[in-house]
């Protein structure tokens, strides 16, 4: 995944970014090249689940100048272990449902797509259809997929419908990890998976887009639809949690402990933030950033 890799005598501006696993193809392929070359320097990505990644950092198994996560509460994690200051919006998305080109299914999910209707959900509720999403205990995304099912129910009057589909919120033999979700959709292991929007068009896969109301996407549908579905997981420890929902927003942090230093780390949040930087997110899928930055 790492773009390359940062040598012992790294300059300054030399950088090593941990990101949610989502962002692979921005981070690896479009930002972080670009940074590199602007400044003459070398890019080191690491990607997977953001929980587990900021559990990682929290507890110092890992080192990197700047984390990039999909929603506040996994960069709780690092305020908690006083690592950063702030973080702030870099970009955001919405909850998509790709499904791979090759599957059985594609043309009942191209169908459901130019009937704009509920019939997606009937699709994904087909016995047999192969369906995966990333694990709620360590990747928002695992979380934010189960909020969309759980507000499709509500939405289009379908009960028991998210149940149905997940045959539970922590299915075992539906939830993985980040990295190769969407490898295995291309390459037709899996017939859909839950994803972001960016992500999957960065990935060039077909996806039944969702509307405002279930797709977590806006900040203006959270006090109708948003925040009137919650869901709880039992954690690594066994420990029940309830979960409520979070704005599909990138935030980035620069982290204390940076092993490159603070003004390298800030210096690749400024890239991001840029006019060159905001163009390579739209490019690969991405929205623009919304809302403020966390703990001014």
């Amino acid at each position: 995944m790492p773009s390359a890799i940062c040598s012992a005598s790294a300059l300054a501006s030399d950088i090593h970014v941990t990101y949610a696993g989502s962002m692979g193809k921005v981070m690896d392929e479009s930002l972080g090249p670009a940074f590199a070359k602007a400044n003459n320097s070398t890019y080191q990505g690491q990607g997977q689940g953001a929980y587990g990644m900021a559990r990682l950092l929290a507890s110092k198994k890992i080192t990197a100048d700047v984390f990039v996560s999909v929603t506040p509460r996994p960069v709780q994690i690092l305020k908690d272990a006083a690592l950063i200051d702030q973080a702030v919006p870099v970009a955001s998305t919405s909850m998509v449902i790709a499904y791979s080109p090759k599957s059985p299914y594609a043309q009942k999910f191209a169908t459901a797509v130019k009937a704009g209707d509920a019939s997606w959900l009937d699709v994904l509720a087909t016995p047999g259809l192969k369906f995966v999403r990333t694990d709620p205990v360590n990747d928002p995304k695992g979380q934010s997929i189960v909020f969309t099912l759980l507000l499709a129910e509500k939405y289009y009057n379908r009960p028991d419908v998210a149940d149905k589909i997940m045959g539970g919120v922590q299915n075992p033999k539906q939830t993985h990890l980040e990295g190769g979700l969407l490898a295995r959709l291309e390459n037709g292991q899996v017939d859909a998976a839950a994803g972001y929007e960016s992500e999957v068009i960065s990935a060039h896969l077909p996806y039944v887009a969702l509307p405002d109301e279930i797709n977590l996407s806006n900040p203006a549908q959270a006090k109708k639809w948003y925040d009137t579905v919650t869901f709880t997981i039992k954690d690594s420890k066994g420990e029940e949690k309830t979960l409520h929902t979070q704005p599909l927003v990138y935030y980035a942090a620069v982290l204390k402990n940076a092993p490159n230093g603070e003004k390298a780390g800030q210096a690749f949040i400024d890239f991001m933030l840029s006019k060159v930087g905001q163009a390579l997110y739209k490019q690969n899928g991405y929205a623009a950033p919304k809302g403020d930055a966390l703990y001014p």
